[in-house]
C-alpha cells in the first residue's frame, strides 16, 4: 500500500494522492472546493474533468466556475444560502498515512458552516471510502444536508435498484422545463425493468430525482468499470429536498453525468456536527454492445458479492 504523496496535478500544486497496490489511484485537490479529481483503476479516470478549468482559483480573478471533478456540497439544494467559501474556496489538506487524507474547508461565512472530508484507500481493492462532517459554527441552529455531487464521465447507464412504497408513481421525477416537477414524466431513455430504474441516455430534461432505499446505485461506464456507490439510508428520518429526495441524477449528453447521494435533513445546533460516508468502488463490468441490454443480474451479484471487490 502506498502511504501517498504530495504531487502536483491538473495545474494544482499542493494535492494529495493515493494509490494501491491492485492499482487504484485517488488525488484530492484541496484548491477550489475540496475536491476529488483523479478516481482511477489502472490509468483509466471516471471522474469528468473540464480542461478548461485547468489550474482555476478563485483568488485569481477568474470567473466563478461550476467544479469540475468529484465535487461534495451540502444542502437542501434551494433553501440553503449560497456558500462559496465551501463550494469555491480554498481547503487545506494532510496525508494521514495507511491510505487516509483529510480535507477541512474555511469556516463559511453565509452558513457558519465548516466541512471535514476525510477519505480511505481500501489497501487490496478500489474501495475508496469517503465522509463528509458537517460542523456548526454558527450561534443559531442550521438546517442541512449531506449532498454529494460526483461529476463522472459521461455517456454512462444510470442503475438504480428500487424499493418499495416510493412517493413517486414512476419512482422518479424529472426537474423542468422551468420550476417544475413532473411525477409523471414520459421518457424513452428511462425505463423500470425487474426491479431497477435505468438511464440508458440523455434523458429529455437533466436532472431527476429518486426516493429510494436500497442505499447504493451504480453507474456503467463505456470503459467496462462499473462505479457504485454505497451509502446509509433512513427511511424513518426527514429529507429535507423538496421532494424528499435520497438521489438525484443529472445527466448531461455523453459529457458527464452527476451521481448524487443525498442525506437526511440535519439540524444543527450552535457547535454540533453531523457525518455522512459514502462508499465508493470501481468493479470490473463489460458495458454492452446496446445500452438496452446490460445484465441486471450481473449487476446485482457484483455489488452484493463480498468476494469480487477487484476491478484490476
Amino acid at each position: 500500500m502506498h502511504q501517498g504523496e504530495v504531487v502536483e496535478w491538473f495545474s494544482y500544486r499542493g494535492c494529495l494522492r493515493l494509490e494501491n497496490d491492485v492499482g487504484t489511484s485517488v488525488v484530492l485537490c484541496p484548491q477550489a472546493g475540496g475536491r476529488v479529481l483523479e478516481y482511477a483503476q489502472r490509468g483509466v479516470n471516471v471522474l469528468h474533468l473540464n480542461p478548461g478549468q485547468r489550474g482555476w482559483h478563485r483568488a485569481s480573478g477568474a470567473p466563478a466556475v461550476d467544479p469540475c471533478g468529484g465535487r461534495f456540497d451540502v444542502g437542501p439544494e434551494r433553501v440553503i444560502a449560497p456558500h462559496p467559501d465551501l463550494w469555491l474556496g480554498d481547503w487545506t489538506g494532510e496525508l494521514l498515512g495507511d491510505g487516509r487524507a483529510r480535507l477541512v474547508s474555511q469556516r463559511d461565512s453565509a452558513t457558519g458552516l465548516r466541512l471535514v472530508r476525510e477519505f480511505a484507500l481500501a489497501p487490496d481493492s478500489a474501495r475508496l471510502t469517503c465522509t463528509q462532517r458537517i460542523s456548526n459554527e454558527s450561534d443559531r441552529t442550521v438546517m442541512c444536508c449531506h449532498w454529494s455531487r460526483t461529476l463522472a464521465v459521461g455517456g454512462g447507464i444510470v442503475l438504480i435498484p428500487l424499493t418499495p412504497h416510493s412517493r413517486f408513481p414512476k419512482n422518479y421525477i424529472m426537474y423542468g422545463p422551468g420550476p417544475v416537477m413532473n411525477f409523471q414524466p414520459v421518457d424513452p431513455n428511462i425505463r423500470i425493468r425487474d426491479r431497477f430504474l435505468e438511464i440508458l441516455g440523455m434523458p429529455a430534461n437533466p436532472k431527476l430525482g429518486m426516493d429510494s432505499a436500497a442505499g447504493w446505485f451504480a453507474y456503467l461506464m463505456r470503459s467496462d468499470l462499473l462505479f457504485v456507490k454505497r451509502y446509509p439510508v433512513h427511511p424513518e428520518r426527514v429529507y429535507g429536498e423538496m421532494a424528499g429526495l435520497t438521489i438525484s441524477i443529472w445527466y448531461y449528453k455523453d459529457e458527464m453525468c452527476e451521481l448524487e447521494p443525498i442525506g437526511p435533513r440535519e439540524l444543527l445546533a450552535p457547535g454540533a456536527s453531523a457525518s455522512f460516508t459514502e462508499e465508493w468502488e470501481l468493479l470490473r463490468c463489460r458495458y454492452p454492445q446496446a445500452a438496452t441490454n446490460v445484465n441486471l443480474d450481473e449487476i446485482e451479484h457484483l455489488v452484493s458479492s463480498k468476494g469480487i471487490r477487484h476491478a484490476n
